[in-house]
C-alpha cells in the first residue's frame, strides 16, 4: 500500500514538474514586465543617472520624473522576464524616494552608514530563458526600480 502511495505521489509531482508555463511571453528580451492577469506591462527601463550627496561619502541615484508610466495596484506584484543577457538572479529591488521632481536613492560608500536593504524577491525558471519574479512582501504605495548589482539600469514602476 505504501508502495502505491508512493507511486502516486512522485507521478502526480512529476506530472505537476512537467507543466509548461501558459501565461503571456513578452516581447522583448532582458525587459520586466508586469503581469497582470493574462497581461504584460513593461516597466520603465532607464539608466539611473548619479552625482554626489550632502554627504562626501554619499551618491545619489536618480530617474527623472517624479513617477514611472509602469504602474500596478498589485502590493505583491510579479514580473515576467525573457533573459538573453540580463542575470535574473543579479536583480535588486528597491524603493525608491520622489524629491525634486525625480525618483531617486542614496547610497552610501562609508562602511558605518546604513544603506537601503533590497527587497527581497523569489526568482523561478519557468523554461531556459522565462524567468518569473515575484516580490515576497507586500510594497506600500510609492515607486519602485529593479536595478542588476553594480550596474546603473533600472527598470521602474509604481504600486498605487
Amino acid at each position: 500500500m505504501r508502495l502505491a502511495i508512493f507511486c502516486l505521489m512522485t507521478l502526480t509531482a512529476t506530472a505537476a514538474w512537467a507543466q509548461k508555463y501558459s501565461g503571456p511571453v513578452p516581447e522583448k528580451e532582458d525587459l520586466l514586465y508586469l503581469l497582470q492577469a493574462d497581461k504584460l506591462i513593461p516597466t520603465e527601463a532607464a539608466a539611473a543617472q548619479q552625482q554626489k550627496g550632502k554627504k562626501k561619502d554619499d551618491i545619489i541615484y536618480f530617474v527623472p520624473g517624479a513617477a514611472s508610466s509602469a504602474r500596478t495596484p498589485l502590493a505583491a506584484p510579479t514580473f515576467i522576464l525573457k533573459v538573453k543577457d540580463l542575470a535574473p538572479e543579479k536583480l535588486e529591488l528597491y524603493k525608491l524616494e520622489v524629491k525634486n521632481g525625480r525618483r531617486e536613492i542614496t547610497i552610501s560608500n562609508n562602511s558605518h552608514a546604513k544603506n537601503p536593504a533590497a527587497i527581497h524577491v523569489d526568482v523561478k525558471h519557468l523554461t531556459d530563458d522565462l524567468v518569473r519574479i515575484q516580490v515576497s512582501d507586500s510594497l506600500p504605495n510609492g515607486q519602485y526600480s529593479f536595478t542588476p548589482q553594480g550596474a546603473n539600469d533600472v527598470f521602474c514602476f509604481e504600486v498605487y
